[in-house]
């Protein structure tokens, strides 16, 4: 990396409930190495979600509120749309075709209406973790910033959720996502697999029904359920 751009301290970005829940599951050295890659990609590419907006998932969901985990890949790869959640855009940007989907089966699954805008900050906002395997991606370059660290931190995530001593849901969409249920060892809490939501997947994900059951699974242990309709915060 260039000698004037500083590495990043990722663990020191982080809230610090996250940071200290996070901290047994990652090794220094390599996150070190994640840090600097991703401060060489920022100072040299155009890379999303902006900086401000990379631990957006952490920020919004405190380990002690999450109830929910909604795991993607890697973020939208084109301008404005990426904001630090994963399956979510900004505020005023036309809602991509998986998140179409996504919100074609939330009515189906419970009736309600389809959302305005494709922001879901207001899942954030109750606990639904929305994180992406893979934090950063270059401008028009999908999966380019994948195998290059970030996987390791985020199963360190999931492996943070497992620990928790309350019933956590893990929605695992797509062949991606569900190699991670084996990460999810406490008997307490609950995998829901399911296909992709993207149009490119035919079968799968539409009538797998994930929010009901989602919200079956914190009823069954005494939690607050999720207002899935409220996707705005």
């Amino acid at each position: 990396m260039p000698d004037d751009v500083a590495p990043l301290d990722l663990p020191a970005h982080l809230p610090p409930a996250w940071r200290s829940v996070l901290t047994p599951h990652l090794d220094p050295a390599a996150t070190a190495e994640l840090g600097r890659f991703v401060a060489d990609e920022y100072a040299t590419q155009t890379v999303f979600p902006p900086l401000e907006d990379l631990f957006s998932a952490y920020q919004l969901c405190a380990p002690q509120d999450c109830r929910v985990l909604i795991l993607g890949q890697d973020p939208y790869h084109k301008a404005g749309q990426a904001h630090g959640l994963s399956f979510s855009v900004r505020e005023g940007v036309s809602v991509p075709p998986s998140l179409r989907n996504v919100f074609k089966e939330l009515t189906e699954d419970l009736g309600v209406p389809k959302p305005r805008g494709g922001t879901l900050t207001g899942w954030a906002g109750q606990g639904v973790l929305l994180l992406n395997s893979v934090l950063t991606v270059r401008q028009a370059t999908p999966g380019s910033h994948a195998n290059k660290g970030w996987e390791a931190f985020t199963d360190a995530t999931i492996r943070a959720l497992d620990a928790l001593e309350h019933r956590v849901v893990f929605l695992l969409w797509g062949g991606y996502a569900r190699k991670k249920a084996a990460l999810v060892g406490n008997p307490q809490h609950v995998v829901l697999e399911a296909g992709h939501p993207s149009p490119m997947n035919p079968r799968g994900f539409l009538g797998s029904r994930p929010f009901s059951a989602a919200n079956k699974a914190l009823a069954d242990a005494g939690l607050p359920t999720i207002d899935w309709e409220r996707t705005a915060s």
